[in-house]
């Protein structure tokens, strides 16, 4: 039983573990809208780390905003932001 109880407990730290670091990821990419042509850079936070799973995301919740995403950039954690956020301007953790 102490042996259940401590793999579990593991168990649960692992997972609190990876749901905060989830909840420190971030991307940067590239985004279009067409009729008129309008481009921008922007910086969104993200549910995945990885950048395939991140551009997923980006793109979808960038269509549901009218914008078609043309690259992810990079994915990177919150030692990354302050350096991106000038460039990013208005699109800096807009979506």
């Amino acid at each position: 039983m102490k042996q259940i109880l401590s793999s579990l407990a593991v168990l649960a730290l692992i997972s609190i573990g990876s749901a905060a670091s989830a909840a420190d990821c971030y991307a940067d990419y590239k985004a279009k809208k067409d009729n008129p042509l309008k481009l921008h850079y922007g910086v969104m936070q993200v549910s995945a780390c990885k950048k395939g799973q991140a551009k997923s995301e980006v793109a979808k919740r960038l269509k549901s905003n009218g914008w078609t995403l043309l690259n992810v950039m990079s994915v990177f954690g919150p030692e990354g932001l302050d350096q991106r956020k000038a460039n990013a301007g208005s699109f800096y953790l807009r979506f």
